[in-house]
């Protein structure tokens, strides 16, 4: 895939994500998140006290991955490193992009105010290689 298909692939619909960190004590750790983009980063939120979030802290290189489970089956696989940030400006404002990929424009606020409050983190994954394929078993 080209960079502007394998990022509307992973902007289709409400395709979620799923986010593989490293604990401390060295298990995997694997969860599905709501993301958007900006420009190739990706961005989601997360509660300050999350696994996710303590493994980020830990060790802040991150895979995610956006797979199509119908045939002809495709995927999107980042690998990248995260960063965070309390800004609750920032926090409030991915929030409510987030919200309103995921539950609809007219809850986009709604959501926005829900996670936009401290103790939420936005995490963004810079990408350090992106791996793309669609139509894997044509």
């Amino acid at each position: 895939m080209t960079r502007e298909e394998w990022q509307a692939f992973v902007l289709e619909g409400t395709r979620t994500g799923k986010l593989a960190t490293v604990r401390a004590d060295s298990t995997p750790h694997v969860v599905p998140v709501w993301v958007v983009l900006d420009g190739d980063d990706v961005i989601f939120n997360a509660g300050d006290t999350t696994a996710k979030v303590r493994a980020i802290r830990h060790q802040p290189h991150v895979a995610l991955l956006f797979d199509d489970e119908q045939p002809p089956f495709s995927f999107v696989l980042i690998r990248g490193t995260a960063t965070l940030s309390d800004d609750l400006d920032e926090v409030r404002k991915w929030a409510t992009r987030i919200g309103g990929r995921y539950m609809g424009d007219d809850r986009a606020e709604e959501f926005g105010a829900r996670n936009g409050v401290p103790g939420e983190l936005v995490v963004r994954v810079t990408p350090t290689k992106v791996i793309a394929q669609a139509d894997i078993s044509d």
